[in-house]
């Protein structure tokens, strides 16, 4: 007669689930969601009705639902509680271009996503992080989920292995290919409406030796949504591609993304905000949006705006295509410019 199976070990549980073994022994003294059994030696072994438990409070705390009660509702077999903002789980300090204090939640209603979100990169689980990630675009809209969501995200996870010794750098990959994911395929579909007729378009593009693309594929994604056509060329573009993209397409704007102070190209800003074309005597140039925190404790130059984010970015990008769709010349473009640089 087959001797009946003795269960999983911690480590085979832990492996499978995608979680460490500490938060196996954290779940089960703090929750009480531990095995059913335990061999001599207080080896714990895990049952099919064990990792079940485990396998639901894996996805109510990715659903953004506290752990305690998470833990309750997994034990009791039925529906987690609504959760609440009250007590959340302690956040890593984000990077320090995040607006937000440190280990606490953003303002707005993004707390829920977020904190499952985190959750989710940790475990590398990649469906959970495209269905949180819909969620939060669908119901506090772009602007708001990269503002409340994903960056802040992104920001802690970018802190957590800058703290940790190198560690959990495969959770940020991840992440950033998921949240990149979401900004395209958001993008893609807003561009499938119309766009304005006659609207020039706005070209974005890393300066050279930036590597940092997502906060501009938010942009592009936003631009989409309202209607105006981009160009994304990405990251470390040369400054003799640039120049060419400039000069071949007559932008409205250029948007220039530095992360750090070592990468702003102040120069390269400058010979593109000069660029111009068409006719003698109505020459036209684009105005050169300095976007990201690498621009930060120099005052922008006459043709040159530096947004404080997202949402200022869009909305100048908005008014300075139609003004060009509107037929305003480079000049008054530039003179605009310059008063509220």
């Amino acid at each position: 007669m087959t001797e009946p199976s003795p269960g999983l070990t911690s480590g085979a549980v832990a492996r499978s689930l995608g979680v460490a073994p500490t938060t196996l022994r954290s779940w089960d003294r703090r929750y009480g969601i531990g095995p059913a059994s335990r061999e001599e030696g207080r080896h714990r072994r895990w049952t099919p009705h064990d990792v079940a438990v485990l396998r639901e409070m894996c996805r109510l705390t990715a659903s953004g639902v506290p752990p305690a009660e998470a833990a309750r509702a997994a034990l009791a077999g039925g529906a987690a509680p609504a959760p609440t903002s009250a007590a959340p789980a302690p956040a890593p300090a984000p990077a320090p271009a995040s607006p937000h204090p440190a280990g606490e939640p953003p303002p707005g209603g993004g707390r829920r996503e977020l904190r499952g979100l985190g959750r989710a990169a940790v475990r590398l689980d990649s469906a959970a992080m495209d269905e949180l990630l819909e969620t939060a675009i669908a119901k506090h809209g772009l602007v708001a989920a990269w503002e409340e969501v994903m960056a802040p995200a992104l920001h802690s996870v970018g802190r957590t292995w800058q703290t940790s010794g190198d560690r959990y750098v495969e959770v940020e990959h991840l992440l950033s290919w998921h949240v990149s994911s979401a900004l395209r395929r958001f993008g893609a579909v807003a561009r499938s409406g119309p766009a304005a007729a006659g609207t020039p378009p706005v070209l974005l593009a890393c300066v050279p030796d930036e590597q940092h693309t997502l906060p501009l594929e938010a942009l592009a994604a936003g631009l989409a949504d309202i209607g105006v056509p981009t160009l994304m060329f990405g990251a470390a573009v040369p400054p003799e591609a640039l120049d060419q993209a400039v000069r071949r397409t007559g932008p409205a704007a250029v948007v220039l993304w530095s992360q750090a102070r070592s990468t702003a190209h102040h120069p390269l800003a400058r010979h593109v905000a000069d660029t111009s074309w068409g006719v003698r005597g109505a020459r036209i140039r684009p105005v050169v949006l300095l976007a990201g925190p690498g621009w930060a404790g120099r005052a922008p130059a006459p043709g040159m705006l530096r947004p404080g984010g997202l949402r200022e970015a869009l909305s100048l990008l908005r008014g300075l295509c139609d003004a060009a769709r509107d037929g305003d010349g480079g000049g008054e473009r530039s003179a605009s410019v310059s008063a509220r640089a």
